[in-house]
């Protein structure tokens, strides 16, 4: 592969990396070519050249965060059981603080869908597949309502991630039991 292809990667790479960061500390609305382009070392015409818009680019940014995390999180899940997955997930919620870059990421993603289509479409598709995968294995696992379980479980985990940007003694384990409760039966 060519040289110019594997910087012109990295460039990308870098504006993806430096707009979430930036969605974070000043807002969805507040990151603009230049914010973008200092904090990735690169000249803002680069920003305009990989992107048709700052807008595609926070887009594209808070798309695959949300996609690498719904990932993870359902990778987690695949051999264990209900009780055990639900530990895990909860657990795992600990690392988001609601005031971290990646809380603010998709708080302010889930916003600016309702006024980006394209954002919207991606984000709801990549709720919808992970809530139907965990909801085939809450069903392999013999968990009754296994689609209700799963729309509940996603819901929760939204919610609980935004009570913490609000209220930073929220205490993701205190849910785990009664969660654990209704997968086991």
């Amino acid at each position: 592969m060519p040289k110019s292809a594997d910087r012109g990667r990295r460039t990308r790479e870098q504006l993806i990396d430096a707009a979430a960061v930036l969605v974070g500390e000043v807002g969805w609305g507040a990151v603009t070519t230049r914010l973008v382009a200092e904090r990735a070392g690169v000249n803002a015409a680069l920003v305009h050249y990989h992107f048709s818009s700052v807008q595609e680019l926070l887009s594209t940014a808070a798309l695959r965060f949300a996609s690498k995390a719904l990932a993870e999180s359902a990778e987690a899940l695949r051999s264990v059981s209900p009780a055990e997955g639900v530990e895990r997930i909860f657990a795992d919620l600990s690392r988001f603080t609601g005031t971290d870059p990646e809380s603010l990421l998709l708080a302010e993603a889930f916003l600016a869908a309702h006024r980006l289509p394209e954002l919207r479409a991606g984000l709801s598709a990549l709720v919808v597949e992970f809530r139907t995968g965990v909801a085939g294995w809450l069903r392999e696992s013999g968990v009754q309502d296994a689609d209700a379980v799963a729309l509940l479980l996603g819901a929760a985990i939204d919610g609980l991630v935004l009570h913490r940007a609000l209220d930073s003694s929220v205490d993701f384990g205190v849910v785990a039991g009664p969660f654990r409760r209704l997968v086991a039966g």
